[in-house]
């Protein structure tokens, strides 16, 4: 009899939740492309306040991550996704808002007259009023991405097995990588052309077209007539009998609580690699524009801008090839999954220490801060990529989007804290002209937060292996 071919449906999915991430990662680099130009001027934003934004978000975002994995088990894959890229595409769209309600609220009539303001009193105004504003609409944008990767890490669960679930993750967690590429070069122009509001509202428009998409392509494996008999005994080739389909509906009867998934110390272990490393890549999304703009002037709309932008995250681009290695190590020593995926680990958090050497290279040239945190960031997400792919080694299926969630909420904890420190220490030194290793200002701020960034991820993989030194599944 002849072997049935293998259908690769699969891949299909994989490349619907790649674009979902682009798109994330496109509308939350909108407000940080927009910043240094066109919203700072406008609104009199100090670093604190643009902090405080993106702290706030972050934090929100934290709070967000710790029900949306929940909310996706109890929706289900399709449902929840859907629910989720509306919501922020929602709030994408309505930070356009926040100009006009703040015109009206000052009793200013446009923009214009915002940014002529000398009163230091009106400007602190304007700065509050809108801080606000954009803190709203950026708390509904939140709500939604924190479903994203939650959704995304469950479908990955059902469609494919272990031995390729960190591969198709760091496919779709590559979209994160792309959106970051694509804005430099398409948000700066667009608010330049027609206004910062209209590219909130563009780039948000494109999650909309996403939901048509995604409701006719996903069905469950074992549900769409797309899906042969041979993929989907691949799909299933590695579970287990506690995780054979005809036991899914008894496993869905023992369903952890949240509170009851914090007694797994391997629960932990995710939660300490979000923490620790979750706030570095946040740190470089939103203050990289910045970065360029105060230590060498230039603007979103400089070509030279878009294109240091443009290398990092073409670098951060390698970290595609980070889901494969612990599928070598898998395959060729024959080591467990969640072993290749912790040794990948640790090899990937040598790398971010590249960072340490980003602000005393600045000085010679714009291009060794961009290459090395473009390293930094690739290291950052082949990491990411293998942290998301333990929770699917240790822990059933019905618990993937909810374990995902508690991990993002501490991502986004960490990030708070990193953002509004951020924030607070740039003006600070820049107020004070505080001086370290020779740096002084926000020169010296940068060589403090690189340091950080470059250190996490060693201190986190550490713990981590604490925590849970050997592969142990979970037993409901």
């Amino acid at each position: 009899m002849n072997k049935q071919k293998m259908t690769n449906y699969r891949w299909v999915i994989c490349a619907m939740l790649f674009f979902a991430t682009t798109i994330n990662y496109l509308d939350r680099q909108v407000l940080s492309l927009t910043f240094e130009d066109f919203i700072r001027p406008e609104f009199h934003w100090t670093d604190s306040d643009y902090g405080n934004i993106t702290g706030i978000f972050s934090l929100f975002y934290a709070i967000a991550m710790l029900v949306a994995g929940k909310f996706v088990d109890w929706m289900g894959t399709k449902r929840g996704f859907m629910w989720a890229i509306g919501v922020w595409s929602f709030g994408a769209c309505i930070h356009a808002l926040c100009g006009i309600i703040t015109e009206g609220m000052v009793g200013l009539p446009n923009a214009e007259a915002m940014r002529l303001i000398t009163n230091a009193e009106l400007a602190a105004r304007i700065a509050l009023i809108s801080s606000y504003l954009f803190i709203v609409a950026r708390c509904v944008l939140a709500l939604g991405e924190a479903g994203n990767f939650p959704a995304a890490n469950k479908a990955v669960a059902e469609y494919f097995p272990k031995r390729d679930r960190a591969f198709a993750t760091s496919i779709f967690n590559a979209g994160s990588t792309i959106g970051a590429l694509i804005a430099p070069f398409c948000i700066p122009p667009l608010a330049a052309k027609w206004g910062w509001e209209a590219s909130f509202i563009i780039i948000g428009g494109l999650g909309f077209i996403w939901m048509g998409f995604w409701q006719f392509v996903y069905k469950r494996p074992e549900q769409n007539p797309a899906v042969n008999k041979a993929e989907l005994a691949y799909i299933l080739s590695d579970d287990t009998v506690e995780e054979a389909p005809s036991q899914i509906e008894e496993e869905a009867g023992k369903k952890v609580s949240l509170l009851g998934c914090f007694k797994y110390r391997q629960t932990w272990s995710f939660i300490v690699g979000k923490f620790m490393t979750d706030g570095v890549w946040w740190f470089f999304l939103f203050w990289m524009p910045s970065y360029l703009k105060t230590t060498y002037g230039l603007s979103s709309t400089d070509p030279q801008f878009q294109w240091a932008l443009g290398l990092l995250y073409l670098i951060v681009m390698i970290s595609i090839l980070g889901g494969y290695l612990p599928t070598l190590f898998i395959d060729k020593k024959k080591m467990d999954p969640y072993a290749g995926r912790m040794l990948s680990m640790l090899i990937f958090a040598f790398f971010p220490l590249a960072a340490l050497a980003a602000q005393p290279l600045a000085s010679l040239s714009m291009w060794y801060p961009v290459i090395l945190i473009g390293i930094a960031g690739a290291a950052h997400q082949a990491w990411s990529a293998n942290l998301f792919s333990t929770i699917g080694d240790m822990f059933p299926k019905t618990m993937i989007a909810t374990i995902t969630g508690i991990g993002g909420m501490a991502g986004g904890i960490g990030s708070f804290i990193i953002q509004k420190s951020a924030g607070a220490l740039f003006d600070y030194c820049g107020e004070t002209g505080f001086q370290l290793l020779g740096y002084t200002g926000k020169e010296a701020g940068y060589m403090i937060m690189f340091t950080f960034c470059g250190l996490a991820y060693l201190i986190g993989w550490a713990i981590m292996k604490a925590l849970v030194p050997r592969y142990k599944k979970i037993e409901l």
